[in-house]
């Protein structure tokens, strides 16, 4: 759940740039700006929160780390990612 919201938010805030790119293009003669300023602005909170739910599922440890580093330092805080990952013994 907490990993489809985040590509909610990441799809929103691509759309918000994309947006903001067209109202930059169409006003881009007039003095009028607010569009743009709007679409930062909804950006902005977009990004605050897609960054605020990242924090979240890593405090509650809803999203694992599978960085190959992480391996070595936090052996006990990596997902496993498939059977071959285990060391043999």
């Amino acid at each position: 759940m907490l990993k489809t919201i985040m590509l909610l938010l990441l799809i929103a805030l691509i759309a918000s740039l994309f947006g903001g790119l067209n109202f930059l293009v169409k006003d881009l003669g007039g003095s009028n700006k607010k569009r743009l300023l709007y679409a930062l602005g909804l950006r902005v909170t977009l990004a605050v929160m897609l960054v605020g739910t990242i924090i979240y599922g890593a405090y509650t440890g809803q999203i694992k780390s599978q960085a190959p580093w992480d391996k070595q330092l936090h052996p006990e805080n990596v997902a496993p990612s498939s059977p071959a990952d285990t060391p043999e013994q």
